[in-house]
């Protein structure tokens, strides 16, 4: 599994990732001088942010199809705890319905840009924070904090802090936690593609 300014949709977007809302007090620790290591961390969340605006120059006018398969290679998702035969079913349905979210979310350009700060801000168990936020053409500024572990294919973005401090992961474990003990897999699965099918309309 964050704000407050475009005229776009892009805080109806975020206040969707906060229902029902779940605060995480992220424990704050200065950020010292920036390292090697921040610069491998902070990487994947520049690019990510590359093929946001470059999916919000293309703006609707460009089929959904075609700017969600610009985005596709910069998002991923991780999931563990199931059973080997489901999860490729699984991480493919929340993969996807992650990429669709920010396709049709970050879909118009009216001079925004993202500003990523140089040093990472670790918060324990190896994982650390990288923060960013989108600056509106008129100034105004929207924090996106990504939650980073680094793994044997290096770093990769584990959560992302909606506001700076909302866990994606969080509200969607417990959107999705239903389905999962009235259905399964299976229902969930159902649930994932309903809402691509929706954001693709």
């Amino acid at each position: 599994m964050t704000h407050a300014f475009l005229p776009i949709g892009r805080r109806d977007f975020l206040l969707t990732l906060a229902i029902p809302a779940v605060a995480i007090a992220v424990p704050w620790h200065r950020a010292v001088a920036a390292t090697d290591d921040d610069a491998d961390a902070i990487a994947p969340i520049q690019r990510l942010d590359a093929a946001l605006l470059a999916g919000m120059k293309a703006g609707p006018g460009t089929p959904f199809e075609q700017r969600y398969a610009a985005l596709a290679a910069s998002i991923g998702l991780r999931w563990s705890g199931l059973p080997n035969d489901q999860k490729t079913q699984l991480l493919a349905a929340f993969r996807r319905y992650s990429v669709a979210s920010y396709t049709s979310s970050f879909d118009r350009f009216s001079g925004q840009t993202f500003q990523v700060l140089p040093a990472i801000r670790p918060v324990g168990n190896g994982e650390v924070i990288v923060q960013s936020k989108l600056v509106s053409g008129d100034g105004s500024t929207t924090p996106l904090n990504y939650v980073m572990r680094n793994g044997p294919s290096g770093w990769k973005a584990v959560d992302v802090l909606a506001d700076g401090t909302i866990s994606r992961v969080a509200v969607q474990r417990s959107d999705f936690r239903s389905l999962l003990e009235s259905g399964g897999v299976p229902k969930l699965v159902t649930a994932l593609q309903n809402k691509v099918a929706n954001l693709a309309a």
